[in-house]
């Protein structure tokens, strides 16, 4: 059976502070909808991920997620009732066997906790995760107490709830609009039953600022693996052919020689990426012998090592390209480059430096035979805590 998640970050954080919503805000080097949204797609039970976001916050939600395989977001209503219901409409026009309702607030979601939900999909029709209460429980009136509350009873709820997805539907056009408080009430209040299955204490969900302290206690130094990779080409120049340099195409009376279009800049990012994943280099993804390659843009190649490092949820921090040669004169297309390298990479254009220097006229690049072009990357790739 096919299993949504569908992650509901439209809140504006009002409890939050600190002048941006809780879900962009910086979680152990990673924003905490990144975190969130990288526990499902690291979950073999997902097929697809849907995300509600708030009106006004797409520019954040790029830089969070941009480089990330997912569906353009939806905008969400003026509460969580409608945020939900704005989610649920966009995944019904390919509906689902099941989906799973998570805040985008949660980002410590374990995967066990995923596959509790999923696994009791399989017999019924609503599965809400709780954990028990530990503490007396007290009602008061400002700060008077009143009486006990029993305890024996209560649970606290969290996210992922999971629903088969036509009743999680049905009850939200039905009883959406009722001020229930999550989608299990909803579902209830369609005489739907819910079962319960164990959350976990450390799914919290940040809501305050000293949850994000709390969230990183948690996740532990360890959190993220910081790499460094390192990429150098060559290509020497060749008469009729196009000068691609940085994804664009560069006047110049001579381009690049080369199987493929022979983009040198984008060569040695290509190969920084696969450097920072110990998984070969440019050849070996890419034989220069092979025919399907010749004189294909090295957008593709760039491409292919990126979505390579998304699987391994890795995130591009920066990028550090230099391009050696006497000419042409790079810095009237320095702008260019660095908007296309981002694009292809999916990150915003302010991780991405290009430089250039000559060699005073010394080796081959001062001859003006060719071009050499470095590069440095550095990638956080998140490590497994649970």
């Amino acid at each position: 059976m096919s299993n949504a998640a569908l992650i509901v970050a439209a809140g504006n954080g009002s409890r939050f502070g600190g002048g941006r919503p809780k879900q962009y805000v910086d979680l152990a080097g990673l924003p905490v909808i990144r975190r969130t949204v990288m526990a499902f797609l690291a979950a073999p039970e997902i097929d697809r991920i849907g995300l509600v976001i708030g009106a006004g916050q797409e520019e954040a939600c790029r830089q969070a997620l941009g480089d990330l395989d997912l569906p353009d977001p939806v905008i969400g209503g003026d509460c969580r009732q409608a945020s939900t219901l704005a989610g649920l409409e966009a995944l019904a026009v390919d509906p689902p066997a099941n989906v799973l309702v998570h805040d985008g607030v949660r980002p410590l979601v374990s995967g066990a906790l995923i596959s509790r939900v999923v696994e009791g999909l399989g017999r019924h029709p609503a599965v809400l995760p709780v954990v028990s209460v530990a503490d007396t429980l007290k009602r008061v009136d400002g700060t008077d107490v009143r009486c006990e509350i029993p305890r024996d009873d209560v649970r606290r709820s969290q996210t992922p709830q999971g629903f088969r997805f036509d009743v999680l539907l049905a009850a939200h056009r039905r009883h959406g609009g009722a001020g229930h408080t999550d989608d299990a009430a909803i579902v209830a209040a369609s005489g739907i039953p819910v079962v319960t299955v164990e959350g976990e204490e450390e799914n919290i969900k940040i809501t305050r600022n000293d949850d994000i302290d709390r969230a990183e206690r948690l996740l532990g130094p360890g959190a993220l693996a910081w790499r460094t990779g390192l990429g150098v080409d060559v290509h020497a120049f060749a008469e009729g052919r196009p000068l691609m340099l940085g994804g664009i195409r560069v006047p110049h009376e001579k381009g690049l020689a080369g199987h493929s279009d022979a983009d040198v800049a984008l060569h040695a990012i290509t190969d920084a990426l696969f450097g920072v994943m110990a998984d070969g280099d440019i050849g070996s993804h890419f034989p220069p012998g092979d025919p399907q390659w010749r004189d294909a843009s090295s957008d593709l190649f760039l491409e292919h090592a990126a979505k390579l490092l998304r699987g391994r949820r890795g995130f591009i921090e920066h990028v550090d390209l230099v391009i050696l040669c006497e000419r042409p004169k790079i810095g009237p297309h320095r702008d260019a480059m660095r908007g296309r390298i981002a694009a292809i990479l999916g990150i915003a254009v302010d991780r991405v430096s290009v430089k250039a220097t000559t060699t005073e006229r010394l080796g081959f690049t001062g001859r003006e035979e060719g071009i050499m072009a470095k590069a440095v990357v550095s990638v956080a790739i998140p490590r497994e805590v649970r």
